[in-house]
């Protein structure tokens, strides 16, 4: 019987610099739609899954566009709440060989970032679901957000659903007074499957590991020692998946993960990524293909794989959003990734 999701954050206006340019470089931002938790829904129905996706979004036009654009991609945003005064924006600069893309937030007094714990009547919100999903993003925007978020994911657990967390550290967004760890170690003990990266786990949950990502070569015991004491320090968590990034640029990174089920040490294949297109929204597509493995596929090996291989192919789509097709990914999967055309 085929599971139903939910996925609850922010979604922004995305406002991009056209091509490699610098900001204003020419007077055109292109206009689009993004965000952490908006992404793997988004990604979750292009795999052909039943996905619901919820938040606090203003209502007037910029809203109704906004929910207009995950309904496109056959989201259900029927629980969204609809309060507050405007929608979050960032802005997107590209990066291109040796200089970074650089990302500027203007979220402050966004309408999910003023919405109060019990705005949300989480049972009805939860009615019929399996599956929930947040990130460390959330609980990052304001106080509010974070108790919003550790009361959905308390409910969450109460009612038996299964609990994915993407811990996604954003520096710039921890400004309200709380530290990412003193929110997120609460938050995580609600959680089955943590998904991150390692400075996620330095950062937001303060469990260190000296691994050297500029280095363009990983070592992957650290990343098993590192799953290792996240689940030590963690009993409820029941696996953990760690993506690898290894930056040789801004255009070409390498592209693996690993997955640690208390059983196992998996890890994935490597992708070679050059001339890389876009980016964002990389890790939400990896968090929506092992949400989609593991609920799917045999078993975390194929979840894992399937992860890596979808993330691997967002890199060459613009925009935040994965749109991208299950046989897409399975054909990847098959070693099919000369980018022949098919015909």
């Amino acid at each position: 019987m085929k599971k139903s999701y939910l996925t609850f954050g922010e979604i922004m206006l995305r406002l991009k610099a056209p091509g490699h340019e610098r900001f204003f470089q020419s007077p055109v931002l292109e206009a689009t739609f993004g965000g952490g938790e908006a992404n793997v829904a988004v990604g979750l129905s292009w795999f052909g899954e039943k996905v619901y996706y919820v938040s606090v979004i203003p209502d007037n036009p910029l809203g109704d566009a906004c929910v207009a654009e995950l309904r496109k991609h056959g989201v259900d945003t029927s629980r969204i709440l609809k309060k507050g005064e405007r929608l979050g924006i960032y802005f997107l600069e590209p990066g291109a060989n040796q200089k970074p893309s650089r990302v500027i937030y203007d979220r402050a007094h966004s309408a999910i970032s003023e919405a109060l714990p019990g705005d949300f009547d989480w049972n009805e919100v939860f009615k019929g679901i399996d599956w929930f999903h947040i990130t460390g993003i959330t609980p990052a925007i304001s106080q509010n957000a974070a108790e919003l978020s550790i009361e959905a994911v308390r409910k969450a657990k109460e009612l038996g659903l299964t609990v994915s967390c993407d811990l996604n550290y954003r520096k710039k967004l921890w400004k309200y007074g709380k530290d990412a760890p003193e929110v997120m170690r609460e938050l995580l003990k609600y959680v089955d499957i943590a998904i991150a990266n390692e400075e996620d786990c330095q950062k937001s949950i303060g469990i260190e590991i000296d691994v050297d990502v500029e280095s363009g070569k990983l070592d992957t015991e650290k990343y098993r020692a590192l799953t290792e004491k996240v689940l030590y320090e963690f009993g409820n968590l029941s696996k953990i998946a760690i993506t690898m990034r290894e930056s040789h640029s801004a255009d070409y990174n390498g592209w693996s993960a690993v997955l640690n089920n208390r059983r196992e040490f998996i890890v994935s294949k490597k992708y070679e990524i050059h001339d890389i297109v876009d980016r964002v929204g990389g890790g939400d597509t990896f968090s929506a293909g092992l949400i989609y493995g593991i609920a799917n596929l045999p078993g975390d090996r194929e979840a894992l794989d399937f992860a890596v291989a979808a993330s691997c192919l967002k890199h060459s789509i613009p925009g935040d959003l994965p749109l991208i097709r299950r046989e897409e990914v399975e054909a990847l999967m098959r070693g099919g990734g000369s980018g022949r055309v098919q015909r």
